[in-house]
């Protein structure tokens, strides 16, 4: 017998999640994929892993004593990179972090909190900043780890001495006001107004795409930055936006559509990583963030606030 311990860290996933769907949105995979790799470690195995005759996927014996195994290595493995961090540099000092504003509520206070409980030698500053200017204080140093909106079709290029990590990925939708009847093709909207975005922000990359695609002109183009605008825009019925799904899926006026939107919406967290840069804080900061965006959308699901299942980890971020 010979078993992959890969496989057994996503067999403790499934343990700790609850399921198969719930861990592959912690993984970042689809729930095939997932299936796929315990229908694998059950013929290394030898025995069934997952009783799948009630209705829903529970370990069985011999899988509960595997995830338990599965443990003992992601444990290993989490020590095994505080031992080399704490070798090569203490998680001490402080962080700035930027953020766009609204992932101020949305995760990035929680991540200060978790921060604080993980690394209390660190002292963590937050800083509302859109990307430009999030880019342009990033490369003076005046932050060391930066969270930004970007787009699949058009990643921004990263400065020199700066790593990259993907954070979320989400597709587009494309949002009705109360009323509107959904065309047939997007071609149906032209020549009524809409909700745009500010020039090169991912929702006006993707607004673009779609407009060059069906031959969109709208009568007026109205500017939302933020989703919260956008949502007060809708309810005026001022005209259509395109949303990343997790957003539209929050939305109490309007409809989404089926209507697809080419493109994908991504979150990405930038760290300085040059000479004068806090490393291991920004590396801690970096894995705070992402740890409080996966809470919140895990949070958004389990409340039933939206069937959206945003992928955020184990991404490939596209700089790489």
């Amino acid at each position: 017998m010979e078993l992959d311990p890969k496989r057994l860290l996503i067999l403790r996933h499934i343990a700790d999640s609850g399921g198969v769907a719930a861990a592959a949105r912690v993984l970042g995979h689809t729930a095939s994929a997932v299936s796929q790799q315990l229908q694998r470690l059950e013929r290394e195995a030898g025995v069934p892993l997952v009783d799948r005759s009630g209705g829903r996927a529970e370990l069985t014996a011999a899988g509960r004593l595997l995830a338990h195994h599965g443990g003992r290595i992601g444990t290993a493995l989490t020590d095994a990179a505080r031992d080399l961090r704490d070798l090569t540099g203490r998680a001490s000092g402080p962080v700035t972090i930027g953020v766009p504003g609204p992932a101020i509520g949305y995760f990035a206070t929680t991540a200060l909190h978790l921060l604080a409980g993980t690394h209390p030698a660190i002292t963590s500053r937050l800083v509302e900043a859109d990307r430009e200017e999030g880019l342009r204080t990033l490369r003076l140093g005046e932050l060391d780890v930066l969270v930004i909106e970007d787009d699949s079709e058009a990643p921004t290029p990263l400065p020199p001495g700066v790593a990259a990590r993907m954070m979320l990925e989400d597709e587009y939708r494309l949002v009705l006001p109360d009323g509107w009847e959904t065309p047939a093709s997007p071609a149906g909207l032209t020549g009524r107004p809409w909700i745009g975005a500010p020039a090169g922000s991912p929702r006006d990359l993707a607004f673009q795409r779609l407009a060059a695609e069906h031959g969109i002109a709208p009568s007026v183009r109205h500017v939302a930055a933020h989703r919260f605008a956008v949502y007060s825009m809708l309810a005026a019925r001022l005209g259509p936006a395109i949303l990343p799904a997790y957003a539209a899926a929050l939305i109490t006026h309007g409809g989404i559509t089926a209507l697809p939107v080419p493109g994908r919406y991504l979150v990405r967290s930038l760290r300085r990583t040059g000479p004068d840069a806090p490393l291991p804080a920004a590396e801690a900061a970096a894995e705070a963030l992402q740890t409080a965006l996966l809470h919140s959308a895990e949070s958004l699901v389990a409340r039933g606030m939206t069937s959206v299942e945003p992928r955020v980890s184990a991404l490939r971020d596209p700089s790489t």
